[in-house]
């Protein structure tokens, strides 16, 4: 049974359906990276204020943020094995662009990565953890990590 990606880019606002089609081609190679087989992903690409009120909603965190991962618990019988959800605000990403001199499509990018790899088990709670899930990002996107940018190493 082949990897399955099931998008919602329904409340991702301008642009979020030609986006969320190239995300999923774009999870297909990482999957492929990462040697996953018969999985599927849910991702879902929103708006500030929706990704806001998960936020707030299961990580009581009153303010928007660029991408949530929600793993899936194990599924009994057949079938593809259920990653989780990755959710990534498309307004975040736009700000995070325009901030760090990227474009749209390559934060986008780097939020699927990442979110991906918290859904296989990943963190950055620690140094060690961090580093490890940096050279992932890296592997996956052939470039910088979202956490080489930021102080969590």
């Amino acid at each position: 049974m082949p990897n399955k990606v099931w998008l919602d880019s329904s409340r991702g606002g301008r642009g979020a359906d030609a986006q969320g089609d190239r995300l999923v081609r774009l999870a297909g190679r990482f999957f492929r990276t990462l040697k996953l087989t018969n999985v599927e992903l849910s991702l879902s690409l929103v708006s500030d204020d929706e990704i806001r009120e998960l936020n707030a909603l299961w990580r009581k965190k009153n303010k928007a943020t660029d991408v949530l991962s929600f793993p899936a618990g194990d599924m009994p019988g057949p079938g593809r094995r259920p990653l989780g959800d990755v959710v990534i605000s498309i307004d975040t990403a736009r700000r995070a662009a325009k901030d760090f001199g990227s474009t749209l499509s390559d934060e986008l990018d780097l939020y699927l990565a990442h979110g991906l790899l918290h859904l296989l088990g990943h963190d950055h709670h620690t140094k060690a953890a961090a580093r490890e899930m940096e050279a992932l990002e890296k592997q996956l996107l052939k470039r910088p990590s979202m956490l080489s940018r930021s102080d969590e190493l």
